[in-house]
């Protein structure tokens, strides 16, 4: 690969694609020849497609999930248009003059309907639609210059707005074909292909915006200015003019200025960042200046503007008058936009889904997304931008430092080196480096080092020091302090000696010390023991197993250096300790690239035993060969436990008392070194205090991390690692993900006694070598039986996504704020947006446990289930399935039961929560209380849905009797006339006494005469029982309610009616003779039957009537 140009330092802006939008245009069918995407508009939350076949496609912009489609008979659709003030509403124009408005009314579940209809440009092709910013009105604009307006009324807007049809009024008609139409603050701006006019349409007058014409298609838009010292200023206007001109107009159409942008587009374009493939380089060499006709303008992101041809988008800054970027850009054909976000349409059909974005920015979502190469080719375009201060806080310089790492030797090589060149231009955050273009302005720098340690650089050049030496050397030039500041900042951080350092010290004391001068603000830092322990650290992380088993907090190793009656200190000790130490980490260099090479065989041959297949399948074989490559694993990357046995019997301390011990003595050393260059007693204690006091915090959340991680059985647990020891290739990396991931699969652990604690330990062991993914689904269909397994892999993921910015918003306690930064995070990766749930569900529960609907399908109700109470989960899997349209819900619950057996249990959670208590709907012998199937189920929905799932038969039946056993009577009901289990479907029917049971949709109606004369015989059976329970009530009170009126209760006078209705009056009672029920009718019921009588006998006639006419007629026909 060539090396890549850098851009210009004016440039600090990039158009970038990341999401493909193919695929959704493929389930949508728009890719074919004979249906394609004629036109789009964007809003906050849709995406409007208009199709050639008058369809218009609704996509929800969060997961690109098309939720509506709006079907138009008149024509292919022209236009369309968000409301921007109500995404409620949209404007759609089609082929034949047709103007409509929707109301999506999706707040309330409801059909989409058409409010509003305009049929004033028939014949004409409408070319623009434009909403009012604050009323529901449409402006429209055609070829034949007409500009009307339509209102739409809405529910919303009160009581029978919506039966209100507003007319639709003319505004005015301008000289030639509108191009575009914009509104803002009461104005009306329509640009045509002659000139622009202004419209106030609360007073009904026009102005003509400049006085020179025309000849083909301009673009022009208000522009608001809400920002800065602007906010509540009038918006400006910007109309094109011919040659790359744009007129600036105030808001009452005066011409304020012109800008040229022929000229500044001479520059050459920044390339098109894209997934599809390398973007092409950067061509320094000036272009030609273009002349170039801006067909529309929009307004866009922050302060711009923006335009394009069919070749190229141009965005403009038109306040200062730059060019901020321009792009080639193939077959445009139409542009939405909304923010910083563009949505392209082209001449093919196809879409493309751009943003606009600064370099740091792409550069941190090209990393979020792992394309390692197109990262590394933005930064090295974008040196000057990346190289700076303000990058730091989104790129850094250890993210780079990993992008490097992922980049392959082999196939870019080149890159790695041009991307190795930036990284030593960085400036780090917050230090003086950055601010040399204009003076040096920090104090103190800092580096980090391989312990995590920040190690604080004082440096001559900060202002403290400058007011001193001003003193002293008044002559010394700027170049000079910055010679001398940069030599400082190189030669410090690989000073070894600490005697040099302490003349240093010295020297600068007595500089000062001259002119006898109070020197209390000059920094005093303990360079000492600052460097000692850096020294000490760093080789202490390094070393391997024999010599951290030698470095223990022993008095031969740590021996504190006694402090002299004479007043000096006796510093041979601690060097020749450093130079013993310096000894060792370079004696362990050789070893580290042995034992790397060492893994890297290993891995290489583990996973050439893998392929093949007699090892793959047979477990046995594949157990074998993985623990074989565990053995080195375990030597040279394992904890320290693993790595050596003989540290369980060496008299070693807690790794908490370790560490204390150690800090502590470090502590010491630096409280003596200070002592020796003359720091002051009470400095020293009071920073000894501070220090001390951060160690103790330390220790504390040290020794609450330990209890965290503690298993069943009170064993401690190993912290988890999430960070490998050492430095891991890219290429051995992935072997050995693999491996260990595979080898956590298998469950071949060392422990078979207890797998659960074995593989718990290999977990936290290894983690930094583990799939995450494959992990969490392991965890979710393996282990939901070891909740030592989730726990573990919750506890690694939360400590690995510890330094997001999410984190900070979800500790504010925000629960919408937190929610929309998870948003912002997309596309998602389940297992750390789940680690982000599990610290939100943790804050707010219940509340929280709702609102992971939106987060479906990455996180499952598995992940859900794991992380919830049950009744919290139950309460997201409601709201889950509701979210859901009304004829998909059912085989979407359908779809979320893996395994089969969740039925069941979904059943009893929701069964057992916010549910009637058993006493109100069973009496004591189990039987069905007087209409408790009244009672109100708080998962009634829910409920409904499972028991109408498919199941086996089984299945059911466990089901049924779950109902019966919590007096679910409803789902009883439907579920024993799915099983024909009829009679006790009737008995049930006939003990809760409601008549509507049988006379229902879904009600139970015998469908034979025998079934009539069991349920007459059954409600003849359980009248005296029912009429008892009803007198005393539930639980002593009475449950009138009108209900005790016959009309609703099982009577055999009730369902001899009701069968009289079906059979006849006749056979009903002959019905009623043959079951041995003496029923005397009420006079109501005797009208009744008689009415039915004198009906029947009147339809036998008229049928009689219309047989005989028939026949008569096809005997002449016969004739």
């Amino acid at each position: 690969m060539p090396l890549i140009p850098v851009v210009p330092e004016n440039h600090s802006h990039v158009l970038a694609e990341f999401d493909c939008l193919d695929p959704l245009l493929s389930a949508l069918r728009l890719d074919s020849g004979r249906l394609k995407c004629t036109c789009l508009a964007v809003s906050r939350k849709w995406l409007a497609l208009g199709t050639s076949a008058g369809g218009l496609h609704l996509i929800q912009k969060e997961g690109w999930k098309q939720r509506l489609i709006l079907t138009h008979k008149e024509g292919s659709i022209a236009e369309v248009a968000c409301c921007p003030h109500d995404e409620d509403f949209i404007a759609v124009a089609t082929s034949q003059g047709l103007v409509v408005v929707w109301e999506l009314q999706l707040e309330r579940r409801g059909r989409p309907e058409r409010v509003s209809v305009s049929w004033e440009h028939r014949g004409q092709a409408i070319t623009a639609l434009c909403w009012d910013s604050s009323a529901l009105r449409v402006f429209v604009g055609d070829t034949g210059g007409k500009v009307s307006f339509l209102r739409a009324g809405s529910s919303k807007m009160g009581k029978g707005s919506a039966f209100v049809i507003f007319p639709v009024q003319t505004v005015t008609t301008v000289d030639s074909r509108v191009v575009q139409l914009g509104y803002q603050d009461g104005r009306l701006l329509v640009s045509s292909l002659s000139r622009c006019y202004l419209c106030d349409t609360e007073r009904e007058k026009f102005w003509r915006v400049g006085n020179k014409e025309r000849d083909g298609e301009y673009g022009a838009c208000f522009f608001p200015q809400n920002r800065g010292l602007l906010v509540g200023q009038p918006p400006l206007m910007y109309s094109a003019r011919p040659g790359s001109r744009i007129w600036e107009v105030s808001f009452n159409g005066e011409v304020l200025s012109t800008h040229q942008f022929k000229q500044p587009l001479a520059c050459p374009p920044l390339p098109l960042i894209t997934y599809r493939d390398e973007p092409q380089h950067y061509n320094p060499v000036q272009k030609s200046p273009q002349s170039i006709a801006f067909p529309k303008l929009l307004y866009f992101g922050d302060q711009n503007l923006l335009t394009w041809t069919d070749s190229a988008i141009y965005i403009f800054t038109p306040q200062n008058g730059q060019v901020l970027l321009w792009t080639e850009v193939k077959d445009l054909v139409d542009i939405a936009v909304y923010r910083n976000e563009l949505f392209c349409l082209h001449g093919s059909g196809r879409l493309s889904h751009l943003s606009l974005l600064s370099a740091e920015r792409c550069v941190e979502r090209l990393l979020r997304r792992e394309s390692w190469p197109l990262a590394a080719i933005v930064c090295c375009m974008f040196q000057h931008t990346i190289a700076t201060t303000r990058a730091r806080k989104a790129i850094p310089i250890d993210r780079l430092e990993h992008l490097r790492s992922q980049l392959s030797s082999n196939t870019h090589h080149e890159l790695t080196g041009q991307l190795e060149e930036v990284i030593t231009k960085l400036e780090p955050l917050d230090s003086a480096s950055s601010s040399r273009r204009s003076s040096i302005s920090s104090h103190e720098s800092f580096n980090v080092l391989d312990c995590g340690i920040y190690r604080v650089i004082s440096r001559r050049g900060s202002q403290s020091d400058e007011e001193t030496s001003s003193l002293i050397h008044q002559s010394m030039s700027e170049e000079e302090r910055l010679k001398e500041f940069s030599f400082a900042q190189e030669d410090e951080p690989v000073d070894h000696d600490p005697q040099s350092s302490e003349r240093m010290e010295a020297e600068r004391s007595e500089q000062g010390m001259h002119f006898h001068l109070p020197l209390s603000f000059r920094p005093k830092p303990p360079r000492i023991a600052l460097q000692a322990v850096k020294d000490s650290v760093s080789s202490f992380v390094k070393k391997t197993t024999e010599k951290i088993n030698t470095l223990q907090m022993n008095s031969e190793l740590w021996q504190r250096p006694e402090f002299k009656d004479s007043g000096h200190l006796d510093m041979s000790a601690s060097a020749s300790f450093s130079e013993e130490m310096d000894n060792e980490v370079y004696d362990d260099v050789p070893n580290a690239e042995a034992d790397t090479q060492e893994l890297c065989s290993a891995t290489e041959r583990a996973m050439s035993q893998i392929q093949d297949p007699l090892v793959l399948l047979d477990p046995v074989c594949l157990g074998e060969a993985l623990q074989e490559w565990l053995a080195v694993l375990e030597r040279i990357l394992g904890p320290v436990v693993h790595r050596s046995t003989a540290a369980k019997d060496s008299n070693v301390d807690e790794p908490g008392e370790e560490r204390w011990d150690y800090l502590n003595s470090c502590s010491e050393q630096q409280e003596e070194s200070l002592i020796l260059s003359g720091e002051p007693t009470e400095s020293i204690t009071e920073e000894k205090k501070e220090e001390s006091h951060e160690l103790e915090e330390k220790e504390d959340q040290f020794d609450s991390t330990e209890k965290k991680a503690e298993v069943s059985n009170g064993s401690p647990q190993d912290p988890v690692r999430v960070v490998s020891p050492k430095p891991v290739p890219s290429d051995l990396l992935a072997n050995l993900t693999q491996l260990a991931t595979l080898y956590t699969e298998m469950r071949c652990f060392r422990n078979q006694e207890n797998e659960v604690l074995g593989c718990t330990t290999f977990l936290r062991s290894y983690f930094f070598l583990l799939d995450h993914e494959r992990v969490r689904r392991m965890c979710l269909l393996c282990c939901q039986d070891q909740p030592e397994v989730q726990s573990s892999f919750i506890e690694a993921m939360l400590d690995l996504t510890q330094s997001s910015k999410v984190v900070e918003v979800i500790q504010r306690g925000d629960l919408l704020r937190s929610l929309r930064s998870l948003r912002e995070l997309q596309p998602w990766s389940a297992p750390p947006l789940l680690a982000h749930l599990h610290r939100l569900y943790q804050k707010h529960r219940e509340a929280a446990a709702r609102s992971f609907t939106q987060f479906y399908p990455t996180i499952t109700p598995a992940d859900v289930m794991a992380m919830a109470q049950q009744s919290h989960f139950l309460a997201y899997l409601d709201n889950l399935v509701q979210s859901q349209t009304e004829e998909h819900r059912l085989s979407f619950l359908q779809s979320l039961l893996e395994p089969e057996s969740l039925r069941q249990d979904w059943l009893e959670l929701a069964l057992t929560h916010d549910a009637p208590q058993r006493c109100d709907t069973l009496s004591p012998d189990g039987q069905p209380r007087w209409r408790s199937h009244c009672f109100s189920w708080g998962y009634g929905r829910l409920l409904s849905l499972l028991i109408r799932l498919p199941a086996d038969l089984s299945s059911k039946q466990k089901m049924a009797e779950t109902c019966r056993s919590h007096g679910y009577w409803m789902g009883y009901i439907y579920l024993c006339c799915e099983l024909q289990c009829r009679r006790e479907a009737f008995t049930t029917v006939c003990q809760l006494d409601d008549i509507s049971l049988l006379e229902e949709a879904d009600g139970v109606l015998p469908q034979t005469l025998e079934e009539w004369r069991l349920l007459i015989q059954l409600s003849q059976r359980c009248s005296g029982a029912v009429d008892s329970e009803q007198v005393t009530g539930v639980n002593g009170s009475n449950w009138s309610n009108g209900s005790a009126d016959c009309g609703g209760k099982i009577s055999p006078e009730n369902l001899t009616l009701m069968l009289a209705r079906t059979a006849g009056p006749d056979r009903a009672m002959a019905v009623l003779e043959e079951c041995g029920v003496q029923l005397v009718l009420s006079p109501h019921s005797t009208l009744v039957c008689e009415l039915l009588r004198v009906t029947e006998k009147r339809q036998r006639a008229m049928i009689q009537t219309m047989l005989e006419r028939c026949d008569r007629f096809l005997w002449s026909q016969h004739a």
